[in-house]
């Protein structure tokens, strides 16, 4: 083990990474439900919940593919 550099950075812990997750998944559940409220005026119970499955599922999948999804 040598000294430290400048730019060196600590591994991040895993509560902080299942934190960042959750964070996500949240954001683009609700964004998904949102968007589904915006298209109908009274939208059935399923549609919400596939809209917010779909988009939490796309929130991630973007998070991974910038990079900031090492889980």
């Amino acid at each position: 083990m040598g000294a430290l550099t400048e730019n060196h950075r600590c591994p991040r812990r895993t509560f902080s990474r299942v934190v960042d997750a959750v964070i996500t998944v949240a954001i683009g559940a609700a964004l998904g439900a949102v968007f589904t409220f915006a298209i109908d005026d009274r939208p059935a119970a399923a549609l919400i919940l596939s809209a917010a499955a779909l988009g939490a599922v796309l929130a991630s999948a973007v998070r991974q593919a910038i990079g900031g999804g090492r889980i």
